[in-house]
């Protein structure tokens, strides 16, 4: 603060007691020193430095010429010191003249903040009231330090300190400096439950939010004390006990107890379990005429004699909703009307349908895209004004639109419109970046140590354009690609796009599966098109130039054939059902897709390749999904030709985890010590997944898995060509393990870790596979 001494000057409270004390005198003083009778002559203000004489005038109840009237005069008192402009007012009688003697309260030069590194600045700053060059008071001070002390325990830091002081300046200003300890985060040292005779306590902290402290939890902050998650966690509790058989189940109190030293809180809530209930009779009525029941009571989950579940119920109404917004009822009540038979201990339940008219679709509206185009949202739509209502394709339309993977979150939400069978759809967005620049450092167990560039813009002016540039370095390999995707090419639900690309491998004698190098350079044309919703067909025709080179004299004979340069001129059809529920994180549903090539169109290469790739999503538990995947495949050279290694199938590494990039499948063995990964004519391979988080925020991204993978490939019978020791049987290898990926401010980290419990004796084993990137 430069020379001027710091709060050693002023102390915040003697403007509290110097005001606290003007205004006591009021009534009794008064009348024994001014208040005599006779009449104001005359008004004068001493003290005044800013404010105007006549601004300290307007502000009192008595004018010249009124009598001095005791009442008045202490309003006028009052009336001063409310204005907040002064730290003290005295009014007192000078003969005939009523002398008006005031004190200002400081400008405030600048606030400053000392010792906050857990909270920003901007943030402090954007809570408190006072600013430079308003008027201090005591009053807004002490408001001030409580907005920030609010700011602390939201963060957890129930322990923080702020203390305000003053710096005095000339011309009656002051700096204002917050001097802040902000403390240690305040943790939840233990959490306990009264009464609560049913489950242990253990088992409702398991369904609370806020946590106990221990080491491990140095990631999270869900053991430290936050009364907004509290009062979540009670009603937590409470759905806990509704949906095992509980509905009378009460809260009684809810006590969060901070120790002396302000480091810990203690939380006890007193319970009140109440009798546990089944349900009755179940009944389902309409006041909608000509409305089949059959089909709404088969999506009724309660049934009679089953424990009381909240849960159930509010799933039926969601459901029966549902099924009644797909027959253009949109804004349908559904109420539950419960009796409770507390003999019986029986709840019966009686779903009663609300009158509603068929709903159309008169307008929608959408907000919040910035950048996006109208129609790139619209186009995703499965409804347009004029349609009739349904609740099914509002659904689907809103999972379409985030699939586009150009918004943070997107809600359609139906209203009213001008009649009540109008219905208004409101799409709200909140769109995120789609232009990325990534710049990679990494090392996997597969090619070394990589580094990757890429620049995309997935939405390019708004329009839903793909625009892709990418190239990727290791040792063993380099790859560029340029892409080109229009998702609506000349305004039709038609995909168009182009790719180049140019690749180059060279031998990786770490890997033991390549001895050769090889380069392929090409371009490719795609259109995709819709068949029905979930239906899509993709048509890719493809030309490149591939040549094997740079053999050495441990290369296996099958390679020393190939080496050379061929031509591929093919055209590929990929039809693909996805009935998955997400196609960027998906959790339940399932898709195949069946892809034939062909390659003849011209060219040096003639074979058709085909292929059958699935898979199926089950939400087992919350946040745990189990995945299976399957593929088979088949290629066959056109005319009795040799399929080149080139354009055969291989498996291992990411494909058949625990063991080596082609390091299953048919391999050849040199009389000069080399071996070749040689590919295969036929492939199977599966893979099951179960993935779920380790009980970390959501936000940090760690998922666990547990695999086993399984595949076969083989060459179909091909014959081995002389002086080679051939080995090639279809026979299965499997493996299992378990991973951990994580979405890290690096980049994306996983780690895998598989044992191949069934393999033969020239397979290529790789029990640990690790990757990460850094992206900046």
């Amino acid at each position: 603060m430069g020379s001027v001494s710091r709060v050693a000057a002023l102390c915040l409270a003697i403007a509290s007691t110097t005001a606290t004390s003007a205004v006591a005198l009021s009534s009794g003083a008064w009348a024994q020193e001014i208040l005599s009778g006779g009449v104001i002559k005359d008004i004068r203000v001493e003290g005044t430095q800013r404010i105007e004489q006549a601004t300290v005038r307007s502000y009192l109840v008595v004018s010249q010429g009124d009598a001095f009237n005791p009442d008045k005069i202490d309003e006028s008192l009052k009336a001063l010191f409310a204005t907040g402009l002064f730290a003290d007012v005295t009014l007192r009688r000078d003969g005939d003249t009523l002398v008006v003697a005031v004190v200002e309260n400081p400008i405030i030069n600048r606030v400053v903040f000392e010792g906050n590194k857990r909270v920003k600045t901007e943030d402090l700053q954007s809570e408190v009231q006072l600013r430079s060059r308003l008027v201090f008071t005591r009053s807004r001070v002490q408001q001030d330090v409580q907005r920030m002390l609010d700011v602390y325990r939201r963060n957890g830091r129930f322990a923080a300190r702020i203390e305000p002081k003053i710096v005095q300046l000339e011309q009656n200003r002051v700096d204002l400096v917050f001097e802040i300890d902000e403390g240690p985060l305040t943790g939840v040292q233990l959490i306990s439950f009264i009464n609560n005779n049913i489950y242990d306590d253990s088992d409702l902290r398991n369904v609370m939010v806020t946590k106990e402290s221990r080491w491990w939890r140095f990631l999270s902050s869900d053991d430290t004390y936050d009364p907004d998650r509290l009062a979540y966690d009670k009603e937590q509790i409470r759905r806990f006990y509704f949906r095992n058989g509980y509905p009378d189940f009460r809260v009684m109190s809810s006590v969060a107890e901070l120790t002396p030293d302000r480091d810990k809180f203690f939380i006890t809530m007193a319970l009140d379990e109440g009798k546990r209930y089944k349900f009755g009779k179940i009944e389902l009525t309409s006041a909608i005429k000509d409305i089949d029941l059959a089909p709404l009571r088969e999506v009724i989950e309660t049934k009679e004699g089953d424990w009381f579940n909240a849960d159930k119920i509010e799933s039926t109404i969601n459901k029966l909703q549902d099924k009644l917004g797909d027959q253009q009822y949109a804004f349908v009540q559904v109420d539950p009307n419960e009796e409770r038979h507390a003999d019986t201990q029986t709840v019966d339940l009686h779903f009663e349908i609300n009158p509603s008219p068929r709903v159309f679709v008169e307008r929608i509206d959408i907000n919040g895209n910035l950048i996006t185009l109208d129609k790139v949202v619209r186009r995703e739509l499965l409804l347009a004004e004029g349609d009739p209502f349904n609740a099914s394709k509002v659904k689907r339309s809103e999972q379409r639109v985030k699939d586009l993977g150009f918004f943070d979150d997107v809600k359609i939400k139906p209203s009213e419109g001008s009649t009540p069978d109008q219905a208004v759809l409101t799409v709200d967005l909140s769109e995120q970046s789609t232009g990325e620049i990534q710049v990679g450092l990494g090392y996997s167990t597969t090619e070394g140590a990589l580094i990757d560039f890429s620049i995309r813009q997935r939405n390019f002016l708004g329009t839903g354009q793909d625009i892709r540039f990418s190239t990727m370095w290791s040792y063993y390999s380099k790859e560029f690609t340029i892409s080109y995707t229009d998702p609506y090419f000349m305004n039709r639900d038609l995909a168009m796009g182009v790719d180049l690309f140019r690749t180059d491998r060279n031998a990786n004698t770490t890997e033991e599966s390549y001895s050769y190098d090889m380069s392929s350079t090409g371009f490719d044309i795609r259109a995709g098109f819709p068949i029905s919703d979930r239906l899509r067909e993709l048509v890719t025709y493809t030309l490149s130039h591939t040549r094997i080179s740079d053999i050495t004299y441990e290369t296996t004979r099958f390679v020393q054939e190939q080496v050379g340069a061929t031509t591929t001129s093919s055209i590929q059809s990929a039809l693909t059902f996805d009935a998955r529920d997400s196609r960027l994180k998906p959790t339940s549903g399932y898709y195949f897709t069946v892809t034939n090539q062909v390659a003849g169109l011209g060219g040096s290469v003639h074979f058709l390749r085909n292929r059958l790739t699935s898979g199926i999503y089950f939400p087992l538990f919350s946040n745990v999904v189990l995945k299976i995947e399957g593929e088979v495949g088949y290629i066959l050279g056109l005319g009795g030709e040799f399929v080149r290694i080139q354009d055969r199938f291989f498996l291992g590494g990411d494909t058949l985890r625990g063991f080596q990039v082609a390091g299953v499948g048919p391999r050849a063995f040199s009389s000069n010590g080399g071996n070749d990964a040689l590919g295969g004519k036929r492939l199977v391979r599966g893979t099951s997944e179960v993935t779920f988080p380790l009980g970390l925020p959501e936000e940090l991204g760690v998922d666990f898995h547990v695999f086993t993978d399984i595949g076969a490939l083989d060459q179909s019978g091909e014959s081995p060509l002389p002086g080679d020791d051939f080995h090639d049987e279809f026979a299965f290898r499997a493996s299992s393990g378990v991973g951990v990926s994580w979405k890290s401010p690096f980049g994306p980290i996983r780690i895998d870790l598989a044992y191949p419990w069934m393999k033969k004796s020239y397979d290529r084993i790789q029990q640990f596979r690790f990757s990460f990137g850094s992206q900046f």
